[in-house]
């Protein structure tokens, strides 16, 4: 969730399991979509790996650094069709 502009760059990242609907909420500080990736490795970091897989985004420019991911907890990155 990005916030309007004068509430400052402070924004909210919420995951999903669809089976389960286990859901995660990060407070981001910056909307810069590296840190936003550095928060989500992070936050995921101590689940287990079959617990992160992978993550599907929407096209939000705030995850345009999703090959992090991979690297850092080894999940895939997938995109909703628009």
């Amino acid at each position: 969730m990005m916030f309007r502009k004068y509430h400052g760059k402070v924004n909210v990242t919420s995951l999903v399991e669809r089976v389960s609907r286990f859901a995660v909420v990060m407070r981001n500080e910056d909307r810069q979509s590296k840190p936003i990736m550095e928060v989500l490795i992070q936050e995921l970091a101590p689940l287990p790996a079959d617990a992160r897989q992978s993550i599907t985004f929407d096209r939000g420019a705030e995850f345009s650094a999703w090959k992090h991911l991979k690297a850092g907890i080894g999940a895939d990155a997938w995109f909703c069709d628009p």
